[in-house]
């Protein structure tokens, strides 16, 4: 059973949310502000947040700051309609998705379990890989990802992504030169019945490069065709 932190400030949705939730086999805890769920994540981190952006004490950006020092439990922030500046910035911080509110629940129920099922694939791969050749290991230049660890090095030096930010490198660099259209990419990245947009994969590949450019100023593999998608280059 899943283990799920809901994080907002409106008691309604920690009412309605977390019924749903648990509705669906979940384990869910509820908190009304980012400081409380932040005390409570030193004793136990779950498997899996949702945070709302806006809340007193301590918003969701700042608690997403705070659990990316220590964690890359997966993350959906909830948006307010126009918050289009906060769910760009909370991407390239590290966020896996996120729900616009007001929002349809089933939709919320679909984005968890896809990101649960990727989280459970990336552990299970980790499981299997000390006792397996490593006959998955890309190996593209300065690269190198071994997929069954879910490990990424650049120049020898380690970088640690997201499940998200690893499928979208993955199929970038198993075909270096090919371009992927965002649509494609959107694939890799999110089940069919999940719906994101352009914005959302172009977010998760700047948190990419920012990722990469923290072990290598100098990194440029991946390369953006304006209007069409992106490459990654040896």
């Amino acid at each position: 059973m899943a283990r799920i932190a809901l994080v907002d400030d409106d008691r309604n949705i920690l009412t309605s949310v977390s019924m749903t939730l648990e509705a669906e086999g979940y384990d869910v805890s509820t908190y009304n502000d980012g400081l409380q769920a932040l005390n409570a994540f030193t004793d136990e981190l779950p498997d899996m947040a949702v945070l709302d952006i806006k809340m007193p004490r301590m918003d969701g950006m700042d608690l997403l700051s705070r659990l990316r020092q220590r964690t890359d439990m997966p993350v959906i922030f909830l948006t307010s309609k126009d918050d289009e500046i906060d769910e760009v910035l909370g991407l390239r911080m590290g966020a896996d998705d996120y729900v616009r509110k007001p929002f349809s629940q089933r939709l919320l129920v679909e984005r968890i379990r896809a990101i649960l099922r990727r989280q459970e694939a990336k552990l299970s791969d980790a499981g299997k890989a000390d006792d397996a050749p490593n006959e998955n290991l890309i190996e593209r230049g300065d690269l190198t990802m071994d997929p069954l660890r879910h490990a990424v090095t650049w120049k020898g030096k380690p970088v640690s992504l997201t499940v998200t930010e690893f499928l979208l490198l993955q199929a970038l660099a198993s075909r270096p030169g090919f371009v992927k259209s965002r649509d494609q990419l959107m694939d890799v990245a999110y089940d069919d019945q999940v719906y994101v947009d352009d914005r959302t994969i172009d977010s998760h590949i700047k948190r990419l490069r920012k990722k990469m450019r923290s072990v290598d100023d100098d990194f440029s593999a991946i390369e953006t065709l304006y209007g069409i998608g992106y490459r990654y280059t040896e």
